[in-house]
């Protein structure tokens, strides 16, 4: 049994996983893209030495800042600890918010291995949309998804092809995978993210990302995440903090109205409405379920 426990960021992914884990002898995989870079952590809500309860976790802290890391490599580490963890008898748990990563580990994609990386960053959004549509005017993707359409512009980089001519699985090449995915109304949520950020702030957000902005390191690694490219501006002396800080707000929000339309497109997901006040009766409505998929 292979458990996946995905959602919008903020809702308890961490905090489930590892209940999860004490009660299915687990042991529990990153599927967070951010979360396998050091030093990322107060922005990406990394899980802490703490919160992991000795619970062995894989695939975060993994690349430095300047290093590449692709779908392709995740698609094989992932899959490395998957069998690892199934051959010792263990429950493997894949928690993150990078639906990408998921599909790439547990379906029959087939990625290629993309040597070959551009700089994008003196490129505005539009300058990289117009790009990609040159390639493909059947372009599908939002032009504020940078992310998306930079991994478009370097697929085609590497095999001179549209990444949509790629062929699409909906096959599994696991038998027994549970999709857990973890919301709430949206009001809440959008609340909930709010305050998240102004507690990154006060757990010491703006001390990272002055180390990071002094590092002068501006690769992928550093500007995909929302919470550094955000406040960047602010140490330049070019915008007030607050207005920084609303800024990364909303771009919270909107990333996590993304990831809900994405799961629910790509995964056959098991919703559940989080019990913020009584969190261990969401674990417990979780784990009964689970038990029940796995007797069926």
């Amino acid at each position: 049994m292979i458990i996946v426990i995905v959602g919008p960021t903020g809702v308890g992914k961490t905090k489930l996983s590892i209940e999860l884990a004490k009660k299915l002898d687990g042991e529990i995989i990153n599927a967070d893209s951010t979360q396998v870079y050091k030093g990322l952590n107060i922005a990406t809500a990394k899980v802490t030495e703490e919160e992991k309860e000795n619970i062995p976790h894989y695939l975060f802290d993994i690349k430095e800042l300047t290093e590449n890391y692709t779908v392709y490599d995740y698609q094989k580490d992932c899959r490395y600890y998957i069998e690892n963890i199934l051959k010792r008898k263990k429950t493997p748990i894949i928690v993150g918010g990078t639906g990408l990563y998921v599909k790439a580990a547990l379906y029959d994609y087939v990625f290629e291995d993309e040597t070959k990386k551009n700089d994008y960053s003196t490129y505005s959004n539009q300058e990289l949309y117009e790009k990609a549509l040159k390639i493909d005017k059947n372009l599908n993707i939002h032009m504020n998804n940078r992310k998306r359409i930079e991994r478009f512009l370097d697929y085609y980089l590497n095999n001179n092809k549209s990444i949509n001519s790629k062929k699409k699985s909906e096959n599994l090449i696991y038998e027994d995978v549970i999709f857990i995915g973890l919301t709430t109304n949206r009001d809440d949520l959008y609340q909930r993210l709010n305050e998240r950020v102004d507690q990154m702030l006060s757990d010491g957000l703006m001390d990272e990302v002055k180390e990071i902005y002094e590092s002068h390191i501006r690769t992928k690694a550093v500007l995909t995440p929302i919470g550094y490219k955000e406040l960047f501006p602010y140490l330049e002396g070019k915008d007030e903090l607050k207005n920084c800080i609303e800024i990364m707000k909303q771009r919270t929000r909107k990333y996590a109205k993304r990831q809900y339309t994405w799961f629910n497109h790509q995964f056959k997901v098991n919703w559940f409405d989080v019990n913020f006040n009584n969190f261990d009766e969401t674990i417990n409505e979780i784990y009964n379920f689970i038990l029940k998929k796995d007797y069926q």
